[in-house]
């Protein structure tokens, strides 16, 4: 009988809980570092937009318009790049279930599967954690090169 914590859905849990916190402390990273100061501008720019009187309401909200664009640029690098971490790391886990399978059809017993699927999951957590720090500074790299 296999100890509580070694559940299969309690091992993949703390690989998840493994990749969301390093990932989160990057987007909390990019937020106040790069995003924030990207809000002010937008906020402040879209305040001006409205303090031009001579503009008709058309010409304030393509102002306004024109004041979002680079936030929602940035947004949508940030979203960008974390939807292919995660599509990579899906595909990682993907081939650990293949080869447990594998195992499965080959005839082996249940605890051999379960340690070839944790240790396989925790491969690819590492790989892809250590994958964060190249992400973080590409993804500060092309939210500096957007232009205000």
């Amino acid at each position: 009988v296999f100890k509580e914590a070694e559940r299969p859905a309690e091992m993949a849990e703390a690989h998840q809980t493994r990749v969301q916190k390093v990932v989160e402390e990057m987007v909390q990273s990019l937020e106040k570092d790069h995003i924030r100061k990207m809000q002010g501008r937008m906020f402040r720019c879209s305040a001006d937009c409205c303090d031009r009187p001579s503009d008709s309401m058309t010409q304030v909200h393509q102002c306004i318009e024109r004041c979002h664009t680079p936030l929602a640029q940035a947004q949508g690098l940030v979203t960008s790049e974390l939807e292919k971490f995660q599509d990579r790391l899906t595909r990682c886990t993907i081939h650990c279930n293949d080869k447990a399978k594998d195992l499965f059809d080959s005839g082996s017993k249940e605890p051999a599967i379960r340690s070839l699927m944790d240790r396989c999951v925790s491969s690819c957590v590492d790989d892809h954690i250590n994958l964060v720090p190249s992400m973080t500074r590409r993804l500060k790299e092309n939210l500096d090169s957007i232009q205000q």
